[in-house]
Formats: structure tokens, C-alpha cells, sequence
């Protein structure tokens, strides 16, 4: 399969990833939904971490391999655990109260915090198209808040807005963090991946632990296919994307801004699958927000 072909498969994949979360947290207590499934995630890659070991000239591909690392690199992927753990709690919550096509458009703002922390801590230079895309993507946040008041969301004082918005500033710098470990410490991408999902069970488990023993009597857990869905559609589309940067032929240029059409997908699914309303003011907002973060993207 060509990269680009690869690239917008990662896209859709990343768009049903959402709509999986928001088919599980809906009227659904969140700490287990979290919970479980990063312990699908965990028991995918399990049995491959195993299995690289005790056969490792039996693996379909080296992008499956994870590496041995000291105890200082799993202390460094333990971190990440943490930071993605935080991101993703706040997220969940987040993504249970807010209808779909504003809490997925509200999460691609993402790469405007990435470059706003890489030039305060890694003293990266954003160019002109990049502080461009910046205030395109303001301008689309503005007009989200606009379309939200039809909805009865005041994205001044709504705290689901406010989670949304840390979990992406948490997220902005597990990305950063992304970068250290894979270039600094030249970790490759399936030993992160499989490390730090592991150790986001262990992360989370006080989590769901605090929710059985306190809250489990009053917001009850139903169990949903969508669970596992959020695990394997995650991983499916983070390989996708690896694999197409591995081409040579690959376009970072090209794979980052179409893997960004996520956001239409789950946007898509939102007004679809859940009847979400409002769909031409929030289309409009969508597009605006999108050709900011397209603009980020070629920067």
C-alpha cells in the first residue's frame, strides 16, 4: 500500500477512534471505559512483546520489534504513561459531556500548543504560514465558542470545554515528550508504543479502582463493543502512519495534514450516527479550523 494511501487510512482510522470513544462514554461511567480499553491496547501488545522475544526472527515485520531498554528508558516511558493518562482522563470526561463535532474539532487544535511549547521550551521558530495557521485556528475556536451558545454551551464556563482544552495542552506535550524519546534517546516508535501502553494500565488503575469502590453505585458501567474498538483503531492507525513515514518517497509535508482530516471523519459521524445539530455553522467552523491547522502543517 503507497504512503498516501496509508495516510488516509491512519485519517479514517483516527476518526473512528473518536466516534468509539463517544459511542463508549455516552450515559457510561468513564473511568472503566478508560480503563479497559487501554487494557486492550496493553493486551495487544503483550503477546507481540512476548512473542519478539522468545521468536524474534518470526515477526511479520521489524516495525513490530520492541527494543530492551535500562531502567531509566522505562522511568522515561513510565513519564509518558502519566502525561498520556492525564490527557486522556480529562478527554473522556470532556468527550462524555460535549457533542462530538465540537469536542473532536476542539481536540485538532492541538498543533497550535505543540508550536506555542516548542518555542518556549525547545526554541523552535514558528514561520510566517505557521503564525498564520495559528490565528486561522483562533479564529475557528472563536466561532466554535459562537456555535456552542446554540447548544446551550458557554465555552467560557462550561468545565467540559476547559478539560478539553488541558487535555490538549497535556497532549500538545506528550508530543514533545514524543520527540525526546524518539530522537534524543532514539527509541523506536513500537518500543514507546507498547511500553507506555502497558504502563498506562498500571496509570489508570487507581483511577477506575477510586470509581468501583466510591461511584459505582450511582454512575453504573455497561460493557460495549465500541470499548476494544477505541484500542485496535488507535494502533491501527498510529502503525498506519509509522509505516508511511518509513517510504522514502513519504512527504511529511503531505502525510501530517491529511492525517488532520480526522476531524471531518469524526465530525462526519457526530451529525450522522448521533444526530448531532447545528451542521452548517459547525461545517463552517470545521473548515476554517482545518485550513489553520493545514497552514500549521506546511509551515
Amino acid at each position: 500500500m503507497s504512503w498516501l494511501l496509508l495516510s488516509v487510512l491512519s485519517a479514517f482510522l483516527l476518526g473512528i477512534y473518536d466516534a468509539a470513544k463517544k459511542a463508549s462514554v455516552r450515559e457510561n461511567a468513564v473511568p472503566p471505559v478508560l480503563f479497559f480499553a487501554v487494557v486492550c491496547g496493553a493486551a495487544i501488545w503483550v503477546p507481540l512483546l512476548v512473542f519478539g522475544k522468545a521468536f524474534p526472527d518470526w515477526l511479520p515485520t521489524d516495525r513490530l520489534r520492541v527494543q530492551s531498554i535500562s531502567t531509566s528508558m522505562h522511568a522515561a516511558l513510565f513519564l509518558k504513561s502519566v502525561i498520556v493518562g492525564t490527557s486522556w482522563t480529562l478527554a473522556y470526561f470532556s468527550l462524555k459531556r460535549l457533542p462530538l463535532s465540537i469536542a473532536g474539532p476542539l481536540r485538532a487544535i492541538g498543533p497550535v500548543w505543540t508550536i506555542l511549547l516548542a518555542t518556549m521550551l525547545l526554541g523552535e521558530r514558528p514561520t510566517l504560514w505557521q503564525w498564520i495557521g495559528i490565528v486561522v485556528v483562533l479564529v475557528a475556536f472563536y466561532a466554535f465558542s459562537v456555535a456552542g451558545k446554540k447548544e446551550g454551551i458557554q465555552f467560557r464556563k462550561d468545565p467540559a470545554v476547559a478539560w478539553m482544552v488541558i487535555a490538549t495542552i497535556v497532549g500538545a506535550c506528550s508530543g514533545l515528550y514524543d520527540k525526546i524519546l524518539l530522537q534524543n534517546f532514539a527509541l523506536d516508535a513500537a518500543t514507546v508504543q507498547a511500553w507506555f501502553s502497558i504502563y498506562l494500565v498500571v496509570v489508570l488503575f487507581p483511577l477506575v479502582a477510586y470509581w468501583y469502590c466510591i461511584d459505582s453505585a450511582k454512575i453504573r458501567f455497561t460493557w460495549r463493543a465500541s470499548i476494544p474498538l477505541i484500542a485496535i483503531c488507535l494502533l491501527a492507525a498510529d502503525f498506519a502512519y509509522f509505516t508511511a513515514l518509513t517510504d522514502p518517497d513519504a512527504l511529511v509535508s503531505v502525510v501530517s495534514p491529511i492525517r488532520r482530516l480526522a476531524t471531518v471523519i469524526s465530525f462526519a459521524i457526530g451529525i450522522v450516527y448521533f444526530g448531532e445539530k447545528n451542521v452548517r455553522r459547525k461545517a463552517a467552523c470545521v473548515a476554517v479550523l482545518i485550513s489553520g491547522v493545514f497552514l500549521i502543517s506546511l509551515g
